[in-house]
């Protein structure tokens, strides 16, 4: 039997945000209009058997007041339970970003390295990528060898805003 999964819109100061949960677990957080939503959405759909009903839920809610906490400058880690979907691979990516402290980055190397993939950079670039839970596994900082901004599902503009948002604003041009 199919799952219905609550959605809200959320809007940023870096861009709108589609956010999903299944259950009481947040399972999306992801950038609404780019092609990563449709596709983080179309895995969530096949994967746990769901379709998407734009609805409150408790977990939305909790969602939606931790990130204003953290644009606010209030926050720095999240207590919001995740479900992360995705192969076992994306899910050891996923947990490595989870543990990159608020206001430091690491490199695509540091995370290949992390997940003991040392030659995987491309592969763990495509996992981070693939992160449907956006800001709250913190891709955003992660950053090219060369200590420059990289690829980013929401745009280099919004990782700039994501980064200086945690004090990280020496890694923006100019700065």
């Amino acid at each position: 039997m199919k799952q219905t999964l609550s959605t809200q819109r959320y809007s940023s100061p870096c861009g709108d945000l589609i956010l999903a949960s299944a259950r009481d677990r947040l399972c999306l957080c992801d950038w609404s209009g780019k092609p990563c939503a449709g596709r983080n959405m179309r895995r969530l759909a096949r994967l746990l058997d769901a379709d998407f009903a734009e609805r409150p839920s408790a977990v939305l809610e909790q969602a939606r007041r931790q990130l204003d906490e953290y644009f606010a400058g209030a926050r720095r880690t999240f207590g919001i339970r995740l479900l992360p979907v995705g192969t076992a691979f994306q899910l050891r990516v996923w947990d490595a970003l989870l543990e990159i402290p608020y206001g430091e980055t690491r490199t695509y190397k540091d995370i290949a390295l992390r997940t003991g993939s040392p030659g995987g950079v491309r592969a763990v670039a495509q996992a981070i990528g693939a992160n449907g839970i956006s800001i709250i596994v913190p891709c955003h900082r992660v950053i090219g060898s060369n200590r420059s901004l990289t690829g980013f599902a929401g745009g280099l503009e919004a990782k700039a805003m994501l980064l200086e948002t945690e004090g990280l604003g020496h890694f923006l041009p100019g700065k």
